[in-house]
């Protein structure tokens, strides 16, 4: 059963979901982000330019077969297009189509009041469901850092 993560108030989304993949690359993880295609077209603007000194391997889900198979991730705004089925990042306002066949799934939310209340609409969902939750509060300190 997929595992859900919600990652809460991030204070900048797609800087974020840079940061997030980048870490998911260095450790060798497939990813698929999905949310609306003008999102995507931002995340893929920021994927060169968030970093100088790192560069995130990512395409759409329409490359051909062997760029598909060589990339870390897939920029997709259906999920069921995506041939990776490993880890799923949510940057979309619904629970995506699909999301069932990932072993992991990422929710980035902002600190947004209205984001916020679409990403209560999307745990209720999943909670319903029985999907076992996971919740990261990004604005909380960091375990053991100093008060």
């Amino acid at each position: 059963m997929t595992e859900i993560a919600f990652h809460f108030n991030a204070p900048d989304k797609l800087a974020y979901a840079c940061r997030l993949l980048r870490k998911a690359c260095a450790s060798g993880a497939r990813t698929a982000v999905t949310a609306d295609p003008e999102t995507l077209a931002e995340l893929d603007q920021a994927l060169w330019t968030f970093s100088q000194l790192d560069f995130i391997p990512h395409c759409s889900p329409r490359a051909d077969a062997a760029m598909l198979a060589a990339t870390p991730v897939i920029l997709a705004d259906k999920l069921a297009e995506s041939p990776v089925a490993g880890v799923a990042v949510n940057l979309g306002e619904r629970v995506p189509a699909g999301f069932e066949r990932f072993e992991r799934l990422i929710e980035i939310v902002s600190n947004d009041e209205s984001d916020r209340a679409l990403a209560r609409q999307r745990w209720q969902f999943y909670k319903s469901h029985g999907y076992p939750l996971v919740r990261h509060d990004l604005a909380a300190p960091a375990e053991g850092a100093p008060a």
